[in-house]
């Protein structure tokens, strides 16, 4: 339990440090010392979870099992990353005065508070508790989203903070439904809102109730996750907030938010012998389907960025929905495939945005040329974002369509396919025109600095190599998360 003490106070320590910390350069450091800290905290608990046992502790507020293990690795990786981007993102903006370098000690005293609320809810048994843990992800976020202070990342915020707070209202009533289902069985006992209570009695809750609590659950986290029609924050939200926080927001915190979803279907499923699955496989394609006619005419790079996180989120949606080994197997590779991609995309789009002054896709053109690193990672990891292979979001997008024509989901899965087509469509038609063409003469033909250039790299390995093979130790833990999701305990 030391560990997961660590792991949840090293966040809360190295943002209050940063902030009080006025040495700029010392904060710096600091700050990303604390993430890799993390990670390798982390990923210590994610092994024992994965390959010895399951992690508890706390009198049975602490459970970590394959499926909190997995998103707890997520979380560590894409946050160490985007500490590291963030040196050279957070370097520009003061250069350009853009911000001042008190606003940089804020920036990091709320960067780490949000990935520990995000390692809270990773950890926690009680549903009640996890709740808590992503209204405070909502609260520490939304403050991010609003660094700049000017009226559309104000807008942005205020838009964020609205509709995450009625969509988490939306599921705090269904966790009381929940609680409800099993009250019979557990009286007002406190451990009657701990998963592993819950999933032990799953067979005989109230299927009335906990129909009840899903779907209020679904629409609730499903707001936070970014699933039509509630995602209308997401573009505004993601596209307005620093880069390395838009990195974030699309990378782990939808997955912390599905990862709250998945945790009470687990249960429900059971109850109602699967029947909550034609509701998450309607979520899902909806997510997709609305995606398409914003991508093909979208302005704003950030946005269109911002809009593919809809879709992805409704592909993990969906693969979860059409179930089986198969469909469980490329719902939760997809969830690692799209992190990595989309921060990717972020840090790149960071870099782009910053050398070119605007997020407006028709004053970027000749990437290549300016920045021919940056330019080529831009490219490969939109190629991989829509599916395209050899790269990794094919073999996740690949997986969930054989299982859906596998499972006899023949209709969800052509919908899925064409949409998919579309996407690709309209979004590498937006981003050949930014890469290719001639760089105005303003814009200095030299890459950012080798802090937002050499974070790149990391999940770009990820993006190329998992697209070539997918290394047996890992097929394991996916699989070992696959298995929770369809109702068995690791």
């Amino acid at each position: 339990m030391g560990e997961v003490s660590l792991l949840l106070i090293i966040p809360v320590m190295t943002a209050v440090l940063c902030w009080q910390i006025k040495n700029h350069p010392i904060g710096e450091k600091l700050q990303v010392a604390g993430a890799l800290l993390n990670v390798f905290i982390g990923l210590s608990i994610a092994r024992n979870a994965f390959f010895v046992a399951p992690v508890t502790g706390w009198h049975h507020l602490i459970y970590i099992d394959a499926l909190s293990a997995f998103n707890v690795m997520l979380i560590v990786l894409i946050g160490f990353i985007a500490s590291l981007y963030s040196v050279g993102y957070m370097r520009h903006e003061v250069a350009e005065r853009i911000i001042s370098e008190e606003k940089v000690r804020h920036y990091y005293l709320w960067f780490h508070l949000f990935i520990g609320t995000m390692l809270v809810v990773s950890v926690v048994n009680n549903i009640g508790l996890l709740w808590v843990g992503i209204e405070l992800t909502t609260l520490v976020s939304a403050l991010l989203v609003a660094f700049y202070r000017k009226g559309t990342s104000l807008e942005a915020a205020w838009k964020y903070l609205i509709m995450g707070s009625v969509g988490i209202a939306f599921a705090l009533l269904g966790i009381i439904f929940l609680y409800l289902s099993g009250v019979d069985l557990f009286g007002e006992s406190a451990e009657s809102l701990n998963w592993t209570v819950l999933h032990r009695a799953a067979g005989q809750l109230n299927p009335q109730w906990t129909l009840i609590a899903f779907i209020f659950v679904l629409v609730g986290f499903g707001t936070k996750a970014g699933l039509a029609p509630m995602h209308f924050w997401l573009p505004d939200a993601h596209s307005q907030a620093p880069s390395p926080i838009s990195a974030v927001l699309s990378g782990v915190l939808l997955n912390t938010a599905l990862y709250g979803i998945f945790r009470i279907y687990t249960i429900v499923n059971t109850t109602l012998d699967g029947k909550a699955a034609s509701y998450l496989i309607f979520f899902g394609l909806l997510s997709i389907a609305i995606t398409v006619p914003f991508m093909l005419v979208q302005h704003d790079l950030k946005r269109m960025l911002a809009y593919s996180s809809v879709e992805h989120i409704g592909i993990i949606t969906l693969g979860v929905g059409i179930g089986g080994a198969l469909g469980l197997y490329g719902a939760v590779l997809h969830m690692f495939h799209h992190s990595m991609a989309k921060s990717l995309l972020f840090f790149a789009a960071g870099n782009i945005t910053q050398k070119y002054h605007s997020k407006r896709m028709e004053r970027i053109s000749g990437v290549l040329k300016t920045m021919p690193m940056t330019g080529s990672i831009f490219l490969i990891a939109a190629f991989a974002i829509t599916g395209t292979p050899p790269f990794n979001i094919f073999i996740s997008e690949f997986t969930i369509m054989r299982a859906g024509f596998q499972s006899g989901h023949l209709v969800a899965t052509v919908l899925f396919l064409l949409f998919v087509v579309l996407i690709f469509s309209g979004m590498m038609y937006y981003v050949v025109r930014m890469a290719f063409g001639e760089a105005p003469a303003k814009v200095e033909k030299k890459e950012m600095s080798r802090w937002s250039t050499v974070a790149l790299f990391l999940p770009l390995i990820a993006v190329i190599v998992f697209g070539l093979y997918v290394p047996p130790f890992f097929q394991e833990i996916i699989q070992q998360v696959a298995f929770v999701l369809q109702g068995g305990k690791s």
